[in-house]
Formats: C-alpha cells, structure tokens, sequence
C-alpha cells in the first residue's frame, strides 16, 4: 500500500507542475506574444502609411586607448546622428523589400517579401532589419578601425558613403559605394545579392600615400530589445556563431547577465537568431578574428543592447598598394534548403543556424522525409501522416516482439496474481517466484515498455521540426487547421465555435485534441485493468489530461499522435487475436459482461 501512495503522490505531483507551468507560464506567455505580434502588425501597418521620423542613432563604434584600439571593438556613443533623413539606395528583389543607407553603409531597413508577419489579408511582410528609432531596432555595419595614435580618417557608422555604380540593388545589379578619406586613401565597396537571403559586400582600399597604412575591418550586427517569444526549452533565440570548431548559443538574458564573451578564431560566423529569421556575419575567408558578444542592460527590456561583432587582425597596405577583401551577410529566413545550400557552397556549419538540438540525427532525417513527400503530394498534414506509417513499418519487428510479450503477459496473468495471494506477507519469495515464472515462460516484463519508449525520441523529433522549421508556419492541413505549427484554434467550450466566445488558453480544447485522447483512452483500455482500483482510475484519467496538456502544442503533432494512436489500436489489437488474447476494451467498457459475471 506505500508503494502505491508513493506512485499516486509522484503522479499528482507530477501533474500539478505539468498543469500549474501551462497555466501560470505558458498561458501568460502566450497571451504577451498574441498582444505582441498584433502590435507589431500594427505598427507594421502604420509604417507603411507614413514616412519615417528622424531619429538619434547611438553608434557603438568609437576610439578607445592605444593599447585596446588593434584588438577590440569599441562599444560607447560617438556623436548623434540622423539616420532616417540618409540618403539611402533600394533594394529589390522577389525576396526583399528595403533600403541601404548611405550614412555608415548599414543594412537597417529590409522586409521579406514573401513571409507576411500573419495569415490576414493585407498583413505585412516581416521585418528582419530595422533602423533605429523603430521598435525592435536590427541593424548590420562593416568599416575600419586604425589604431589610436594614427589619425587617418576611416569609413565607419559616421562616413557618408557616395553612390558611384548602379541606382537600385537587384540581384542582377550591384551598387557600388565610395568613400574618399582625402589623405590618400580611396575605400570602394561593392554590395551584390543572390535570389535568396545573402549580401555579398566586395571591399576594396586603394593606397596612394607615399608610405603604408594598417586598417582593422570589424563587423557588426546591433539588436535593441528582445523579440517577443516563449522562451522554451526546444529552441535557442538570441546570439549565435560557428567560431572555429564550436558552436556559441548564448540567450539574450545570459548576454547581460554573463558579460562580454570574446572568442578567437580563424574561420566561422556570428549574429542573431529568431524562431524563424536570423541575420549573420562571415568574415572574409582565411582571416584571423577576434569575434566578441556582447550586451548593455537598460532600465526598460526594449531599450537593452545586444551586439555580436569581430574584428580582423591588422591588415597593412603598402604604397601604392589594394587591400581587397570579400564579406558577406545573411538576412532572412530560415529554410532549411538555403541555409543547408550556403553551408555547401563552404559557410562551415552554417546549417547550425537552424536549431535541430542535441537529436540532429533524428530532426534533420525527420524533416528530410515529411519534406521529400510534401514536394510529392503537396500537403504537409498528409506527409505527416504518411511518415508515421513509416516510421511503424520501420520499428515493426521490434515492436511485433514488444507487443506479443505484453500478450503472453496477459496469459499468465492469472499465474502471476495467483502467486501474489500465496505469498502477499513475503515479498521476497513472491518476486522469487514471479521471476522464476518469467524464465519458464521466456518472458521479459521489461519489453512492453518498448515500444513507449520507441515514441518518445521519435515525438520529440517531430515537435522539435514542427516547431523550429519556417517551412511549417502558416502550412495548412485541411477545414479549420490554416497552420500546422499553430496549436488547434478551435474549443470544445465554445462547441468549436458555435457559442461567441473565447475560452482561456487552459480551455483551448480543439477537436483535434480530443480525437488524440479518445485514441489514447482506446488504446489503454485494450489492456486489462490494473489490480489495484486506485491506479486503475489514474490511467482512465490520464488520456484527460493529456488531452487538455497537448491542446497547446502544433496541431501537427497532435495530428501525428493521434494518427498514431490509430495505429498502434489496430497494430496491438492483430498481434492479441494472432496470440490468443482477448482484448479487454469492450470488458473494460461495461458493454460486455465475462462469463463468470453474467
């Protein structure tokens, strides 16, 4: 009896947290994120309807002393400037919409065209960059740094870059900026774009001084605020790089409360990752850096600081001598066949950039599949569906075998309760016994929890692609489910729309969910109850509770393990009638009564 009041507190308890953090954190959560994003397509929509307001822009880029001016990126205000009055070239193109100013030659202004913030008509593109003054601010520079005691005159966040080759940025027409310092020294910067997501920017620095000349090129990307999210455990939003062997995850929270984090390296790139967008740096090829993240806390969230930046090793420049060196920088959205395409042009690991977690080699293949079938049949609830059959096919034999000792275990039930009444005051002679049951019989308890333990890494490796992966947003399956990667958006407390009215997130019961509890509630009532009637309620009660627990989650996956479920019902009920056992569910019901109750 203390073993089964330890089983029934463990359960209870384990409930509770379950129940108490999606009400207490998930829902709070998620109502900020609904208000969050409906803002910012409000403000997204005023954008569009009014020209932009000047605004102060605090550049991190300033002189520091002589002997941190070769090795560090400075981060303190250098003086005010008036971005949004810029000149500034267009960029167009079938994936962009946005601006570059000239003032720094930063990239701050960019849209993407093809990924509207939400599935209402008329709702505008997402904004990856934006410039300061705009909430959310998202900006990238490149520039020279010289060390303190050298006074030449350098292009940085300050320099005002002249349009000298092209009018508008395509990706069949690159532009061509200029910048002469009047000492000598002409910086020429040439910024293409391919058709996706990747800005090419082709430095070259043109020495006619009599004598040379040493520059530092940095890289930075600046981030105001954090973006509005969940915050949970499957996924990583904030800093992120490759440098040299190691991949860097460092949370916005982590960046102010760690420090500065400053790693060398040879080859790599760094940035920012959202759930779905990203932006990033590569350096030049073959150079030496000093990459460097780093925050600045605020008495306000939307006013804090975050950078990821690196600065090259000096580069010297003899009279009469070029400098040329090639960058690039990423801007966009996360699909996973670009990012894996520019990991295969040499980006090394640039497909990290898409957080596939500790199960890469379950997510990265799950996604692999449920995507080949999606270009056959064009519909990603289908190949959701398809893919779980596979996935049977695939641990049939072993789950064949799971399954057939579960029935073999029914058999000699009896047997074994048998053995419990003999030796109930002797625990030892009874698990004595039932082990030497179990070898008679060729039986291992252990192998029912098989096939259990089969779905587990499998369901987390679909949550993980359905949540992390941009090419299930906004997927629709088929009726009310418009998006795949959003929870089922119908209720059984409103009879799923019928009733005006909108039922707290613990109460957003679609019908979907309940299609996967019912399946669940089928599948344990195949088996015989358990002995004990106090564990005998908890596992009737426990398809509830998983119901009102994966309500919340992307109808995707509750599609996957319903689905599932169904399967597993007519999997287990062919292997008990091929091995002689009856199947309970009707028994366990009260539909139909056994001989020795009738």
């Amino acid at each position: 009896m203390g073993e089964n009041n330890n089983f029934i507190f463990a359960v209870i308890l384990s409930l509770s947290v379950l129940l108490g953090w999606q009400y207490f954190v998930l829902e709070p959560k998620y109502q900020a994120q609904k208000q969050a994003e409906l803002a910012a397509e409000q403000a997204a929509l005023a954008a569009a309807e009014t020209p932009a307001q000047s605004a102060t822009d605090i550049d991190p880029l300033t002189p520091q002393q002589p002997a941190a001016a070769a090795n560090a990126v400075p981060t303190q205000a250098s003086e005010v400037l008036d971005v949004a009055s810029s000149p500034r070239v267009a960029i167009e193109t079938e994936q962009f919409t946005g601006s570059i100013a000239l003032l720094g030659a930063r990239f701050d202004d960019l849209a993407l065209a093809r990924f509207p913030i939400s599935q209402a008509d008329g709702a505008p593109p997402v904004k990856v960059l934006r410039p300061r003054g705009a909430e959310l601010n998202w900006q990238a520079t490149l520039g020279y740094r010289v060390p303190q005691e050298d006074a030449t005159a350098v292009p940085g966040p300050t320099t005002m870059w002249r349009l000298v080759a092209g009018d508008v940025l395509r990706t069949d027409s690159p532009i061509t900026l200029e910048y002469k310092n009047g000492d000598g020294l002409v910086f020429q910067r040439q910024i293409s774009v391919d058709d996706k997501f990747m800005f090419t920017i082709s430095d070259r620095v043109v020495n006619t001084r009599t004598g040379p000349v040493t520059l530092y090129p940095f890289g930075q990307i600046t981030r105001i605020g954090q973006p509005a999210s969940n915050k949970i455990f499957v996924l990583h939003e904030g800093a992120i790089g490759f440098l040299g062997e190691t991949l860097e995850e460092i949370t916005y929270d982590d960046m102010i409360d760690d420090g500065p984090r400053k790693i060398p390296a040879t080859t790599g790139w760094l940035g920012f990752t959202d759930k779905y967008w990203a932006t990033a740096l590569i350096p030049p090829a073959d150079q030496t850096i000093d990459a460097r993240f780093t925050a600045r806390a605020a008495e306000q969230a939307s006013d804090e600081v975050y950078r990821a930046d690196y600065l090259m090793t000096g580069q010297t420049i003899a009279a009469g001598g070029t400098l040329s060196l090639d960058s690039r920088f990423f801007a966009g959205a996360k699909v996973v066949n670009v990012i894996d395409a520019y990991a295969e042009q040499g980006i090394k690991r640039f497909d990290l950039l898409i957080d596939w977690g500790w199960f890469y080699f379950l997510t990265k293949p799950m996604f692999r599949a449920l995507h080949l079938i999606y270009q056959l049949i064009g519909n990603y609830g289908l190949s959701i569906l398809i893919v779980t059959v596979f996935i049977k096919l695939l641990f049939f034999p072993l789950a064949n075998r799971s399954y057939e000792t579960m029935a073999k275990m029914k058999k000699v039930q009896p047997q074994m309760m048998k053995l419990r009444e003999i030796y109930k005051d002797d625990k030892q002679a009874q698990q004595q016994e039932l082990m030497k049951l179990y070898r008679e019989e060729k039986l291992n308890p252990l192998a029912g929890c098989l096939p259990v333990l089969l779905q587990i890494p499998v369901f987390f490796a679909l949550y993980k692609v359905l949540y992390v992966t941009l090419d299930m947003r906004h997927e629709p399956f088929y009726g009310w489910i418009t998006d795949l990667a959003a929870p089922d958006p119908t209720s059984l407390f409103n009879l799923f729309g019928l009733i005006p009215w909108d039922p707290p997130a613990l109460l957003m019961v679609g019908f979907w969910p309940l299609v996967m509890g019912l399946t669940m509630f089928v599948q344990m009532q195949m088996n015989p109850a358990p002995p004990d009637p106090i564990q005998a309620r908890l596992f009737k009660y426990m398809p509830i509770v998983f119901t009102f627990l994966l309500a919340s989650f992307p109808a995707g996956l509750v599609i996957y393990w319903a689905w599932n479920n169904f399967l597993s019902i007519l999997q287990q009920g062919y292997i008990m009638r091929k091995n002689g056992v009856e199947i309970e569910l009707l028994y366990n019901l009260g539909v139909k009564k056994r001989a020795d109750e009738a």
